[in-house]
């Protein structure tokens, strides 16, 4: 009982030492592995500030609770045989991503690759606007307060087809709607990396 507090401060030198030696140490000299494509561009590149917002608005709408962002290798899964991607989806495809948004469940689509099967930002556009223009019978439900509605003719409405126009009203894309597409558009893995082309 009268060296306890010795064995105890021993204990807790052991630990802390080990700690600092086996973790901490040797995670300082660890530098992130740079990659690159088959053109030598750095792979995946980096957000620019609006797609990065739009990162945040796909965040804040939980857009990750309906939607992955991770391809099913070949044999584990249809995700190739769908056309969701070229090949499975590697840790590098999320590098420099704090947090990787890889979603919670599929209610719809991955979407680790949209950027590169839908790389029309109308299509984008119109699908947040009402799912329904852009794939009929989706569950997706719409998004209209990504839009607002302005009298008159505007230079930056959609062309939204006849059953969802309305006579003298434009549906203009909000900024947040503008970042939104413009992060979707950014999803896309390069299939040259991993050995998947």
């Amino acid at each position: 009982m009268e060296h306890s507090g010795t064995v105890l401060l021993g204990a807790l030198a052991t630990v802390s030492f080990s700690l600092t030696g086996y973790v901490l140490l040797p995670a300082l000299g660890i530098e992130p592995e740079v990659v690159t494509t088959a053109d030598g561009a750095a792979y995946p590149p980096a957000l620019e500030a609006e797609a990065q917002a739009g990162r945040e608005v796909y965040r804040d709408l939980g857009c990750m609770y309906c939607h992955t962002q991770q391809v099913r290798a070949e044999g584990y899964g249809a995700d190739i045989a769908r056309g969701w991607g070229r090949r499975g989806s590697l840790p590098v495809d999320y590098q420099g991503q704090q947090p990787p948004l890889l979603g919670t469940m599929r209610t719809g689509p991955d979407l680790a690759n949209i950027g590169g099967r839908q790389p029309s930002e109308t299509w984008h556009m119109l699908h947040l606007y009402d799912p329904q223009i852009t794939s009929p019978g989706s569950n997706m439900p719409p998004f209209p307060f990504l839009f607002e509605e302005v009298p008159g003719e505007h230079p930056d409405a959609l062309a939204l087809p006849d059953a969802w126009a309305r006579e003298g009203v434009s549906v203009v894309p909000s900024e947040r709607a503008r970042h939104l597409v413009a992060y979707l558009l950014t999803l896309h893995q390069d299939p040259s990396i991993g050995g998947g082309e």
